[in-house]
């Protein structure tokens, strides 16, 4: 391995499965070193987590790094946003994090939307309409179904807020992070008095909100980490802004990632507000906003259709007629928390490889019917659409994006962009930078383009017509629930 020419920092992806830890050279973008480590997660309807495996998890992939951790000036921490963590007096779990992608607290989020001036109220105050993935919704849960937890929580934490704290010392958060809370006022960029009084959530169990190019704490004394005490610690921020840090993205250009969720977002310098509720009206990690659609299903989803039928996830086939909601764990968007998959056009001539591709079109159409949602009008619409995440390199995702898009797709050759979005914001606290600017001057998004082809406009319309005639049996869910 060469010697660096910069200092290097550590840029940390915890995310559902597992945490990843990069080191990176400062003054080039280069990966001197790298680990990664898996977590549990409960399957069902709860989706659940013990913080204490995200910890464990960072250890070993740090001690994986080897010795460049150590020498690393400074740290950064991107997180799965919206997970419950709740904190007894001595810093440790209450219970088991509640996880973006758990949908119970779905009844909670339709009362708080009725009990608080409906959906506009929300985008306007908050800009998002609260689903069951929101951290509100998950917290009115808990106040409901375990109010001895809630009694014993005596800090609130967000997934990478519980990592940074424990390097720190010190409770703190992001406006990135903490947009997609529920509690979080985007106009004020402070937390919510009202919303909070009403979810009897007291705002001092809540973390300080860091600002953009802020410094949270040092590490300090007392772990088993490979940092020297005094490194400096970023503030870190949920995994969809850190992604676009790590592209370096600019306003108007589209990203879809494809992972165990799937996203699509664009950087706006616009405050995002969208009753429909549709569009989360995030905040990024910098200054500007991050509109953001999320689907709950995509390559896990994708990926169990391709098990059941016993075929290779690129085993896709060429058909007209079947139409497939991969909706496996309920969906986000569109919002039907209580839904299941479903299965439209079956016959006696299709064939597993096309009910393997209706699968990745089903995935892919509820991405791209929030895409132009999500897109301002100063967007650019002949850009190409950034395509990151571990589907990105997938020939049937590839092709389905194209087909059903219309646009040219952009394949970064970085992989890891959440963690390098970390290290680059670890690295803007060295050299004054702008962390996009960092991941810009790394050249984190080149990669090959895929020609456009012309959009298939009719399995398009049949998506639309299926979801829409079936939207009231996946409203009602089913015995499983």
């Amino acid at each position: 391995m060469s010697a660096a020419e910069g200092p290097l920092v550590v840029g940390v992806d915890t995310s559902t499965q597992s945490t990843k830890a990069l080191v990176v050279d400062v003054a080039t973008g280069r990966i001197v070193a790298s680990g990664q480590a898996p977590h549990t997660v409960t399957s069902g309807a709860g989706r659940e987590s013990d913080p204490r495996q995200w910890w464990d998890a960072l250890s070993e992939a740090l001690r994986q790094c080897g010795p460049a951790a150590h020498e690393a000036a400074a740290v950064s921490i991107g997180g799965q946003q919206h997970g419950l963590v709740t904190l007894d007096g001595h810093g440790e779990p209450v219970r088991p994090a509640l996880l973006w992608n758990d949908v119970r607290s779905a009844p909670q989020g339709r009362r708080l939307i009725e009990e608080l001036g409906g959906a506009k109220f929300w985008a306007e105050r908050t800009g998002s309409v609260p689903t069951a993935s929101f951290t509100v919704t998950k917290w009115a849960w808990l106040a409901e179904h375990e109010p001895d937890a809630v009694r014993a929580t005596k800090a609130v934490r967000l997934p990478h807020d519980y990592l940074t704290e424990r390097l720190t010392g010190q409770g703190t958060t992001d406006r990135g992070d903490a947009s997609g809370t529920g509690w979080w006022a985007s106009g004020t960029e402070a937390y919510d008095e009202e919303i909070l009084a009403h979810v009897g959530l007291d705002p001092a169990l809540l973390p300080r909100v860091v600002r953009p190019g802020e410094v949270a704490g040092t590490v300090r004394d007392g772990h088993d980490l490979p940092f020297s005490k005094g490194t400096l610690v970023a503030c870190g921020t949920g995994d969809n802004a850190a992604a676009a840090l790590g592209l370096g993205a600019r306003p108007g250009t589209p990203v879809m990632s494809l992972g165990t969720s799937g996203t699509v977002y664009a950087v706006t310098q616009r405050r995002p507000s969208d009753p429909t509720g549709t569009v989360a009206g995030f905040a990024d990690a910098r200054g500007d906003w991050l509109p953001l659609a999320c689907t709950l299903n995509c390559t896990l989803a994708v990926d169990r259709v391709a098990a059941l039928l016993n075929l290779d996830r690129e085993a896709v086939e060429p058909g007209r007629g079947v139409t497939l909601l991969p909706f496996l764990d309920g969906e986000r968007t569109p919002n039907l928390p209580r839904s299941s998959g479903l299965l439209h056009g079956l016959r006696h001539d299709t064939t597993g490889g096309q009910l393997l591709q209706a699968a990745y079109d089903g995935a892919v159409y509820s991405l791209l019917a929030a895409l132009d949602l999500v897109l301002d009008e100063d967007a650019d619409p002949s850009a190409p659409l950034l395509l990151i995440g571990g589907g990105a390199r997938g020939t049937a995702w590839q092709q389905t994006v194209r087909r059903l898009s219309g646009r040219s797709v952009q394949v970064p050759r970085a992989k890891e962009l959440v963690a390098l979005g970390a290290a680059a914001q670890a690295a803007g606290l060295l050299t004054g930078e702008d962390p996009a600017a960092v991941a810009r001057r790394w050249d984190t998004a080149a990669g090959p383009v895929l020609e456009a082809v012309e959009r298939d406009e009719e399995t398009l319309a049949g998506l639309a017509g299926v979801l829409s005639d079936a939207a009231p049996l996946l409203n009602r869910g089913t015995t499983a629930d």
